[in-house]
Protein backbone atom coordinates (compact mmCIF):
# COMPACT_ATOMS: atom_id res chain seq x y z
CA UNK A 1 0.00 0.00 0.00
CA UNK A 2 1.10 3.50 -0.57
CA UNK A 3 2.78 4.50 2.27
CA UNK A 4 1.50 7.67 4.53
CA UNK A 5 4.56 9.81 4.71
CA UNK A 6 7.66 10.80 3.10
CA UNK A 7 10.53 13.60 3.25
CA UNK A 8 8.79 15.70 0.99
CA UNK A 9 5.45 15.12 2.26
CA UNK A 10 4.64 18.90 3.42
CA UNK A 11 6.77 20.91 0.60
CA UNK A 12 4.73 22.73 -1.88
CA UNK A 13 2.47 25.34 -1.36
CA UNK A 14 0.93 24.95 -4.45
CA UNK A 15 -0.41 21.87 -2.73
CA UNK A 16 -3.07 23.73 -0.05
CA UNK A 17 -5.42 25.11 -2.25
CA UNK A 18 -5.85 22.49 -4.54
CA UNK A 19 -9.42 23.45 -6.07
CA UNK A 20 -8.63 26.23 -7.19
CA UNK A 21 -6.23 24.83 -9.65
CA UNK A 22 -7.08 24.15 -13.28
CA UNK A 23 -8.94 20.99 -13.24
CA UNK A 24 -7.13 17.33 -14.22
CA UNK A 25 -10.18 15.43 -14.87
CA UNK A 26 -10.65 13.70 -18.13
CA UNK A 27 -13.99 13.60 -19.95
CA UNK A 28 -15.93 10.83 -18.19
CA UNK A 29 -18.02 8.10 -19.94
CA UNK A 30 -21.12 6.88 -18.35
CA UNK A 31 -19.15 4.77 -15.21
CA UNK A 32 -20.00 1.15 -14.72
CA UNK A 33 -19.59 1.63 -11.22
CA UNK A 34 -22.52 1.60 -8.31
CA UNK A 35 -21.98 4.59 -6.24
CA UNK A 36 -24.88 3.90 -4.52
CA UNK A 37 -23.67 2.70 -1.42
CA UNK A 38 -20.26 1.36 -0.47
CA UNK A 39 -21.92 -2.42 -0.72
CA UNK A 40 -22.98 -1.88 -4.34
CA UNK A 41 -19.59 0.35 -5.61
CA UNK A 42 -17.88 -3.13 -4.57
CA UNK A 43 -20.40 -4.94 -6.32
CA UNK A 44 -19.51 -3.19 -9.35
CA UNK A 45 -16.08 -3.37 -9.20
CA UNK A 46 -15.33 -7.25 -9.00
CA UNK A 47 -18.57 -8.18 -11.37
CA UNK A 48 -19.92 -10.72 -12.56
CA UNK A 49 -17.97 -11.79 -9.67
CA UNK A 50 -20.68 -12.20 -6.57
CA UNK A 51 -19.19 -10.68 -3.21
CA UNK A 52 -19.85 -13.85 -1.26
CA UNK A 53 -17.84 -16.10 -4.25
CA UNK A 54 -15.10 -13.53 -3.90
CA UNK A 55 -14.62 -13.46 0.13
CA UNK A 56 -15.38 -17.37 0.13
CA UNK A 57 -12.81 -18.70 -2.81
CA UNK A 58 -10.22 -15.47 -3.36
CA UNK A 59 -10.08 -12.58 -0.47
CA UNK A 60 -6.72 -13.70 1.14
CA UNK A 61 -6.50 -17.06 -0.58
CA UNK A 62 -5.83 -16.79 -4.19
CA UNK A 63 -5.63 -14.44 -7.51
CA UNK A 64 -9.27 -13.04 -9.15
CA UNK A 65 -8.33 -12.12 -12.77
CA UNK A 66 -11.24 -10.68 -14.64
CA UNK A 67 -10.74 -10.35 -18.51
CA UNK A 68 -13.49 -8.30 -19.49
CA UNK A 69 -12.98 -7.19 -23.25
CA UNK A 70 -16.10 -4.89 -22.55
CA UNK A 71 -15.44 -1.08 -24.53
CA UNK A 72 -17.61 0.61 -22.32
CA UNK A 73 -15.69 -0.75 -19.30
CA UNK A 74 -12.49 0.08 -20.86
CA UNK A 75 -13.20 3.67 -21.64
CA UNK A 76 -14.54 3.78 -17.97
CA UNK A 77 -11.23 3.00 -16.65
CA UNK A 78 -9.21 4.91 -18.96
CA UNK A 79 -11.09 8.05 -17.45
CA UNK A 80 -9.35 7.57 -14.29
CA UNK A 81 -5.60 8.52 -15.18
CA UNK A 82 -3.65 8.61 -18.21
CA UNK A 83 -0.23 9.41 -19.59
CA UNK A 84 -1.91 12.11 -21.58
CA UNK A 85 -3.08 13.58 -17.73
CA UNK A 86 0.70 13.96 -16.24
CA UNK A 87 1.88 17.22 -18.36
CA UNK A 88 -1.20 19.46 -16.62
CA UNK A 89 -0.39 17.39 -13.48
CA UNK A 90 3.52 18.45 -13.44
CA UNK A 91 2.36 22.20 -14.22
CA UNK A 92 0.38 22.26 -10.74
CA UNK A 93 3.62 21.93 -8.74
CA UNK A 94 4.68 18.04 -8.34
CA UNK A 95 7.90 16.55 -6.41
CA UNK A 96 9.94 13.69 -6.88
CA UNK A 97 9.57 11.43 -3.78
CA UNK A 98 6.64 12.75 -2.64
CA UNK A 99 4.53 12.78 -5.79
CA UNK A 100 6.11 10.82 -8.69
CA UNK A 101 9.18 8.24 -8.57
CA UNK A 102 11.00 7.11 -11.71
CA UNK A 103 12.29 3.71 -11.79
CA UNK A 104 13.21 0.75 -13.67
CA UNK A 105 14.03 -2.89 -12.83
CA UNK A 106 18.06 -3.69 -14.28
CA UNK A 107 19.09 -7.51 -13.34
CA UNK A 108 16.46 -8.08 -10.88
CA UNK A 109 16.81 -4.86 -8.82
CA UNK A 110 15.04 -1.71 -8.74
CA UNK A 111 16.97 1.56 -9.78
CA UNK A 112 15.88 4.72 -8.73
CA UNK A 113 16.22 7.17 -11.71
CA UNK A 114 14.56 10.84 -9.44
CA UNK A 115 15.97 14.65 -9.60
CA UNK A 116 15.73 16.37 -7.08
CA UNK A 117 12.84 18.62 -6.32
CA UNK A 118 9.75 19.93 -8.53
CA UNK A 119 9.04 17.89 -11.29
CA UNK A 120 9.62 18.90 -14.59
CA UNK A 121 7.56 17.06 -17.46
CA UNK A 122 9.84 17.71 -20.40
CA UNK A 123 12.64 15.78 -18.37
CA UNK A 124 9.78 13.41 -16.62
CA UNK A 125 8.99 12.58 -20.39
CA UNK A 126 12.71 12.08 -21.39
CA UNK A 127 13.45 9.89 -19.01
CA UNK A 128 9.85 7.95 -19.48
CA UNK A 129 11.29 7.63 -23.86
CA UNK A 130 14.54 7.66 -23.39
CA UNK A 131 15.74 5.43 -20.68
CA UNK A 132 12.45 2.94 -20.70
CA UNK A 133 11.81 4.44 -16.67
CA UNK A 134 8.24 3.63 -14.99
CA UNK A 135 6.38 6.56 -13.87
CA UNK A 136 4.98 6.01 -10.35
CA UNK A 137 2.09 8.49 -9.51
CA UNK A 138 1.22 8.35 -5.65
CA UNK A 139 -2.35 9.06 -4.13
CA UNK A 140 -4.12 10.32 -7.84
CA UNK A 141 -7.36 10.41 -5.80
CA UNK A 142 -6.08 13.59 -4.49
CA UNK A 143 -6.29 14.65 -8.43
CA UNK A 144 -9.22 12.69 -9.83
CA UNK A 145 -12.17 13.12 -8.41
CA UNK A 146 -13.59 9.73 -10.17
CA UNK A 147 -11.18 7.97 -8.01
CA UNK A 148 -11.93 10.21 -4.92
CA UNK A 149 -15.26 8.30 -4.96
CA UNK A 150 -14.14 5.18 -5.71
CA UNK A 151 -11.98 4.81 -2.91
CA UNK A 152 -14.28 7.27 -0.70
CA UNK A 153 -16.74 4.51 -0.83
CA UNK A 154 -13.88 1.28 -0.61
CA UNK A 155 -13.10 2.67 2.93
CA UNK A 156 -16.40 2.44 4.07
CA UNK A 157 -17.05 -0.95 2.35
CA UNK A 158 -13.94 -2.38 3.82
CA UNK A 159 -13.39 0.48 7.52
CA UNK A 160 -9.78 0.59 6.62
CA UNK A 161 -7.47 2.73 4.47
CA UNK A 162 -7.78 2.78 0.99
CA UNK A 163 -4.37 3.82 -1.08
CA UNK A 164 -3.54 4.00 -4.50
CA UNK A 165 -0.85 4.25 -6.87
CA UNK A 166 -0.64 4.79 -10.98
CA UNK A 167 2.22 2.91 -13.23
CA UNK A 168 3.11 3.70 -16.40
CA UNK A 169 5.85 1.80 -18.35
CA UNK A 170 7.07 1.98 -21.40
CA UNK A 171 7.21 -0.58 -23.94
CA UNK A 172 9.79 -3.53 -23.21
CA UNK A 173 10.39 -2.46 -19.77
CA UNK A 174 9.96 -3.73 -16.04
CA UNK A 175 9.67 -0.31 -13.65
CA UNK A 176 9.77 -3.44 -10.40
CA UNK A 177 11.67 -6.26 -9.82
CA UNK A 178 9.57 -9.70 -8.28
CA UNK A 179 7.87 -8.50 -5.11
CA UNK A 180 5.49 -8.73 -2.24
CA UNK A 181 3.48 -6.77 -0.69
CA UNK A 182 1.74 -6.40 2.71
CA UNK A 183 -1.46 -4.95 1.05
CA UNK A 184 -4.53 -6.55 -0.27
CA UNK A 185 -4.33 -5.41 -4.19
CA UNK A 186 -6.97 -4.52 -6.71
CA UNK A 187 -5.52 -3.42 -10.08
CA UNK A 188 -7.31 -1.57 -13.20
CA UNK A 189 -5.60 -1.66 -16.61
CA UNK A 190 -6.26 1.77 -17.96
CA UNK A 191 -4.04 1.76 -21.15
CA UNK A 192 -1.96 -0.54 -23.35
CA UNK A 193 -0.97 -3.95 -21.99
CA UNK A 194 0.59 -5.35 -19.22
CA UNK A 195 2.59 -8.73 -18.96
CA UNK A 196 2.30 -10.45 -15.29
CA UNK A 197 3.53 -13.11 -13.53
CA UNK A 198 2.34 -14.25 -9.89
CA UNK A 199 4.16 -16.84 -7.65
CA UNK A 200 3.14 -18.65 -5.07
CA UNK A 201 3.87 -16.81 -1.84
CA UNK A 202 6.84 -17.36 0.35
CA UNK A 203 5.73 -15.22 3.35
CA UNK A 204 1.91 -15.96 3.45
CA UNK A 205 -0.25 -12.82 4.35
CA UNK A 206 2.66 -10.82 4.36
CA UNK A 207 3.43 -8.06 7.01
CA UNK A 208 6.24 -6.63 4.77
CA UNK A 209 6.87 -5.69 1.51
CA UNK A 210 10.06 -7.36 0.10
CA UNK A 211 11.73 -8.15 -2.69
CA UNK A 212 12.62 -12.18 -4.05
CA UNK A 213 15.28 -13.28 -6.20
CA UNK A 214 14.00 -15.00 -9.83
CA UNK A 215 16.21 -18.41 -8.13
CA UNK A 216 13.74 -18.38 -4.94
CA UNK A 217 10.43 -18.04 -6.51
CA UNK A 218 10.11 -20.85 -9.51
CA UNK A 219 8.06 -20.68 -12.01
CA UNK A 220 5.19 -18.67 -11.98
CA UNK A 221 1.55 -20.46 -11.00
CA UNK A 222 -0.34 -17.57 -13.32
CA UNK A 223 0.84 -15.94 -16.40
CA UNK A 224 -1.67 -13.54 -18.90
CA UNK A 225 -1.71 -9.80 -20.29
CA UNK A 226 -3.87 -6.99 -18.94
CA UNK A 227 -5.74 -5.37 -21.34
CA UNK A 228 -7.75 -2.00 -20.95
CA UNK A 229 -10.73 -2.77 -18.71
CA UNK A 230 -9.46 -6.17 -16.91
CA UNK A 231 -9.45 -6.37 -13.42
CA UNK A 232 -6.67 -8.37 -11.06
CA UNK A 233 -6.86 -8.92 -7.46
CA UNK A 234 -4.12 -10.93 -5.42
CA UNK A 235 -3.57 -11.07 -1.69
CA UNK A 236 -1.02 -9.19 0.24
CA UNK A 237 2.13 -11.90 -0.20
CA UNK A 238 1.86 -12.28 -3.40
CA UNK A 239 4.78 -12.23 -5.27
CA UNK A 240 4.33 -10.37 -8.66
CA UNK A 241 6.45 -8.53 -11.65
CA UNK A 242 4.81 -6.89 -14.43
CA UNK A 243 6.67 -5.72 -17.91
CA UNK A 244 5.00 -3.85 -20.95
CA UNK A 245 5.16 -6.12 -24.04
CA UNK A 246 7.12 -4.67 -26.85
CA UNK A 247 4.85 -3.60 -29.90
CA UNK A 248 2.92 -1.54 -26.84
CA UNK A 249 3.54 1.89 -26.64
CA UNK A 250 2.96 2.13 -23.04
CA UNK A 251 0.88 0.39 -19.93
CA UNK A 252 -0.94 2.61 -17.70
CA UNK A 253 -2.72 0.97 -14.91
CA UNK A 254 -3.93 1.56 -11.00
CA UNK A 255 -3.14 -0.40 -8.13
CA UNK A 256 -6.15 0.33 -5.35
CA UNK A 257 -4.79 -1.29 -2.22
CA UNK A 258 -6.29 -1.84 1.22
CA UNK A 259 -6.24 -3.70 4.95
CA UNK A 260 -2.32 -2.53 5.32
CA UNK A 261 -1.60 -3.47 9.17
CA UNK A 262 -5.24 -4.51 9.64
CA UNK A 263 -5.07 -8.19 11.04
CA UNK A 264 -6.44 -9.74 14.48
CA UNK A 265 -2.89 -9.40 15.13
CA UNK A 266 -2.58 -5.48 14.99
CA UNK A 267 -6.22 -5.26 16.31
CA UNK A 268 -5.00 -7.54 19.42
CA UNK A 269 -2.02 -5.25 20.15
CA UNK A 270 -4.30 -2.54 19.49
CA UNK A 271 -7.09 -3.54 21.84
CA UNK A 272 -5.65 -5.68 24.67
CA UNK A 273 -3.77 -2.80 26.29
CA UNK A 274 -7.38 -1.26 27.33
CA UNK A 275 -8.63 -4.46 28.26
CA UNK A 276 -5.97 -4.78 30.66
CA UNK A 277 -5.89 -1.48 32.11
CA UNK A 278 -9.96 -1.66 32.39
CA UNK A 279 -9.37 -5.33 34.02
CA UNK A 280 -6.90 -4.27 36.72
CA UNK A 281 -8.76 -1.83 38.21
CA UNK A 282 -11.13 -4.30 39.41
CA UNK A 283 -8.86 -7.71 39.66
CA UNK A 284 -6.11 -7.23 42.44
CA UNK A 285 -4.46 -10.02 40.90
CA UNK A 286 -3.24 -7.58 37.99
CA UNK A 287 -2.06 -5.05 40.71
CA UNK A 288 0.20 -7.31 42.18
CA UNK A 289 3.88 -7.18 42.09
CA UNK A 290 5.98 -8.54 39.95
CA UNK A 291 8.75 -10.88 41.06
CA UNK A 292 11.96 -8.97 42.45
CA UNK A 293 14.63 -8.74 39.94
CA UNK A 294 12.62 -10.12 37.22
CA UNK A 295 13.16 -6.89 34.76
CA UNK A 296 16.89 -7.88 35.52
CA UNK A 297 16.12 -11.37 34.34
CA UNK A 298 17.49 -12.95 30.90
CA UNK A 299 15.38 -16.22 31.30
CA UNK A 300 11.79 -15.67 32.83
CA UNK A 301 10.50 -18.88 32.23
CA UNK A 302 9.66 -19.24 35.63
CA UNK A 303 6.75 -16.58 35.51
CA UNK A 304 5.46 -17.79 32.28
CA UNK A 305 3.07 -19.87 33.97
CA UNK A 306 1.93 -16.72 36.48
CA UNK A 307 1.70 -15.26 32.60
CA UNK A 308 -0.73 -17.57 31.30
CA UNK A 309 -2.51 -17.71 34.48
CA UNK A 310 -3.35 -14.19 33.84
CA UNK A 311 -4.16 -14.36 30.33
CA UNK A 312 -6.68 -16.60 30.52
CA UNK A 313 -8.06 -14.67 33.62
CA UNK A 314 -8.33 -11.70 30.57
CA UNK A 315 -9.86 -13.97 27.68
CA UNK A 316 -12.32 -14.92 30.64
CA UNK A 317 -13.09 -11.59 30.85
CA UNK A 318 -13.66 -10.69 27.18
CA UNK A 319 -16.05 -13.72 26.76
CA UNK A 320 -18.23 -12.44 29.20
CA UNK A 321 -17.99 -8.83 29.04
CA UNK A 322 -17.88 -8.94 25.36
CA UNK A 323 -15.81 -5.58 25.43
CA UNK A 324 -12.39 -5.46 23.33
CA UNK A 325 -11.95 -1.60 22.50
CA UNK A 326 -9.69 -0.90 19.51
CA UNK A 327 -8.50 3.23 20.24
CA UNK A 328 -5.34 3.96 17.85
CA UNK A 329 -6.67 1.62 14.95
CA UNK A 330 -9.76 3.56 15.28
CA UNK A 331 -8.11 6.78 15.25
CA UNK A 332 -5.81 6.60 12.94
CA UNK A 333 -8.73 5.23 9.97
CA UNK A 334 -10.87 8.31 11.17
CA UNK A 335 -7.91 10.72 10.74
CA UNK A 336 -6.23 9.71 7.74
CA UNK A 337 -9.15 8.47 5.56
CA UNK A 338 -10.82 10.10 2.92
CA UNK A 339 -13.55 12.56 3.11
CA UNK A 340 -17.31 12.39 1.99
CA UNK A 341 -17.13 13.11 -1.92
CA UNK A 342 -19.00 16.23 -2.45
CA UNK A 343 -17.23 17.36 -5.55
CA UNK A 344 -14.67 19.93 -5.85
CA UNK A 345 -16.75 22.91 -6.60
CA UNK A 346 -18.68 21.93 -3.33
CA UNK A 347 -18.11 24.36 -0.33
CA UNK A 348 -16.97 22.56 3.20
CA UNK A 349 -19.26 21.16 5.08
CA UNK A 350 -20.88 23.56 7.34
CA UNK A 351 -23.59 23.70 9.89
CA UNK A 352 -27.12 23.85 7.59
CA UNK A 353 -31.04 24.00 7.79
CA UNK A 354 -32.64 24.03 11.16
CA UNK A 355 -31.42 24.06 14.64
CA UNK A 356 -32.27 21.39 16.62
CA UNK A 357 -34.68 21.66 19.48
CA UNK A 358 -36.29 19.25 21.99
CA UNK A 359 -39.04 18.98 19.33
CA UNK A 360 -36.59 17.94 16.69
CA UNK A 361 -36.03 14.76 14.86
CA UNK A 362 -32.96 14.42 13.63
CA UNK A 363 -30.85 11.45 11.92
CA UNK A 364 -27.21 11.35 11.45
CA UNK A 365 -25.02 12.41 8.26
CA UNK A 366 -22.61 10.53 6.97
CA UNK A 367 -23.14 7.03 8.81
CA UNK A 368 -19.53 5.45 7.16
CA UNK A 369 -17.90 8.56 8.59
CA UNK A 370 -18.82 8.40 11.93
CA UNK A 371 -17.08 6.60 14.99
CA UNK A 372 -18.39 5.94 18.67
CA UNK A 373 -15.51 5.29 20.98
CA UNK A 374 -14.68 4.45 24.85
CA UNK A 375 -11.45 4.98 25.85
CA UNK A 376 -9.52 5.45 29.21
CA UNK A 377 -9.53 8.58 30.57
CA UNK A 378 -7.20 10.17 33.46
CA UNK A 379 -10.15 10.74 35.44
CA UNK A 380 -13.34 8.76 33.61
CA UNK A 381 -14.16 7.16 30.80
CA UNK A 382 -14.76 9.26 27.93
CA UNK A 383 -17.17 8.26 24.81
CA UNK A 384 -15.84 10.28 21.50
CA UNK A 385 -18.23 10.45 18.39
CA UNK A 386 -15.42 11.10 15.72
CA UNK A 387 -17.04 13.42 13.02
CA UNK A 388 -16.65 13.54 9.05
CA UNK A 389 -13.09 12.43 8.33
CA UNK A 390 -12.96 16.49 6.70
CA UNK A 391 -13.23 17.84 9.97
CA UNK A 392 -10.08 16.34 11.09
CA UNK A 393 -7.92 18.82 8.78
CA UNK A 394 -10.49 21.27 8.59
CA UNK A 395 -12.07 21.06 5.37
CA UNK A 396 -13.44 18.80 2.62
CA UNK A 397 -10.11 19.91 0.58
CA UNK A 398 -7.68 19.56 2.95
CA UNK A 399 -8.39 16.27 3.87
CA UNK A 400 -8.48 14.43 0.24
CA UNK A 401 -5.48 16.27 -0.59
CA UNK A 402 -3.54 14.77 1.94
CA UNK A 403 -5.09 11.96 1.74
CA UNK A 404 -2.75 8.80 2.66
CA UNK A 405 0.25 11.29 2.06
CA UNK A 406 1.13 11.81 5.92
CA UNK A 407 3.36 14.18 7.00
CA UNK A 408 7.72 14.79 8.11
CA UNK A 409 6.10 12.87 11.12
CA UNK A 410 3.22 11.15 11.98
CA UNK A 411 2.86 12.13 15.09
CA UNK A 412 4.29 15.70 15.09
CA UNK A 413 3.24 18.96 13.72
CA UNK A 414 5.92 21.77 11.71
CA UNK A 415 5.35 23.56 15.34
CA UNK A 416 6.78 20.69 16.95
CA UNK A 417 3.80 19.68 19.05
CA UNK A 418 1.68 16.51 19.20
CA UNK A 419 -1.02 16.12 16.88
CA UNK A 420 -4.60 16.25 18.57
CA UNK A 421 -7.35 13.74 17.75
CA UNK A 422 -10.36 15.79 17.20
CA UNK A 423 -13.92 14.60 17.95
CA UNK A 424 -16.69 15.63 20.62
CA UNK A 425 -16.04 14.08 23.93
CA UNK A 426 -19.08 13.52 26.61
CA UNK A 427 -19.13 11.79 30.01
CA UNK A 428 -19.48 8.25 29.88
CA UNK A 429 -23.44 8.65 30.90
CA UNK A 430 -24.27 9.81 26.76
CA UNK A 431 -22.88 6.85 25.51
CA UNK A 432 -26.61 4.84 25.25
CA UNK A 433 -28.16 8.62 23.79
CA UNK A 434 -24.81 7.99 21.43
CA UNK A 435 -25.51 4.33 20.69
CA UNK A 436 -29.09 5.68 20.06
CA UNK A 437 -28.53 8.19 17.51
CA UNK A 438 -25.87 5.99 15.74
CA UNK A 439 -28.13 3.32 15.03
CA UNK A 440 -31.05 4.70 14.19
CA UNK A 441 -32.80 6.00 10.86
CA UNK A 442 -34.53 8.90 13.03
CA UNK A 443 -34.56 9.69 17.00
CA UNK A 444 -36.53 12.11 18.19
CA UNK A 445 -34.28 14.75 20.62
CA UNK A 446 -36.87 14.35 23.56
CA UNK A 447 -36.54 9.83 23.06
CA UNK A 448 -32.75 10.41 23.92
CA UNK A 449 -31.92 8.51 26.87
CA UNK A 450 -30.52 10.95 29.12
CA UNK A 451 -31.92 12.48 32.45
CA UNK A 452 -33.08 16.20 31.65
CA UNK A 453 -34.21 18.27 28.45
CA UNK A 454 -30.96 20.76 28.55
CA UNK A 455 -28.48 17.47 27.99
CA UNK A 456 -30.77 16.06 25.45
CA UNK A 457 -30.71 19.55 23.59
CA UNK A 458 -26.89 20.31 23.90
CA UNK A 459 -26.18 16.98 22.44
CA UNK A 460 -28.06 17.22 19.06
CA UNK A 461 -26.64 20.76 19.01
CA UNK A 462 -22.99 19.48 19.86
CA UNK A 463 -23.68 16.96 16.71
CA UNK A 464 -25.35 19.36 14.63
CA UNK A 465 -22.49 21.76 15.02
CA UNK A 466 -19.90 19.20 13.83
CA UNK A 467 -22.64 18.28 11.13
CA UNK A 468 -22.93 14.79 12.06
CA UNK A 469 -26.64 15.17 12.20
CA UNK A 470 -29.41 16.81 10.38
CA UNK A 471 -32.67 17.78 11.67
CA UNK A 472 -35.54 16.54 9.35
Amino acid sequence: MPKKGGKHAEMGKEMQVQCKRAKVEAACPPSVMSFENPDSLFGSLISPIKQEVFFREYWEQKPLLLQRNDPLVAAYYQSLFQLSDLKELCSQGLYYGRDINICRCVNGKKKVLNKEGKVNYMQLKKDFDQKKATIQFHQPQRFKEELWKIQEKLECYFGSLVGSNVYITPQGSQGLPPHYDDVEVFILQLEGEKHWRLYKPTVHLAREYNVESEDRIGNPTHEFILKPGDLLYFPRGTIHQADTPLGISCSTHVTISTYQNNSWGDFLLDAIPGLVFDTAKEDVALRTSIPRQLLMQVDIADSTKKLSSLLRQLADRLENTRELRSSDMKKDFIMNRLPPCLGCDSDPLTPGGKLPKIDSKIRLQFRDHAIIMVEPDQENSVSTVEPPSHAWGGSVRCARETHMMGTEDDTTSEEGTSQQTHGLRFPLSYLDALKQIWSSSTVNVKELNLTSDEEKENLALSLWTECLIEVI
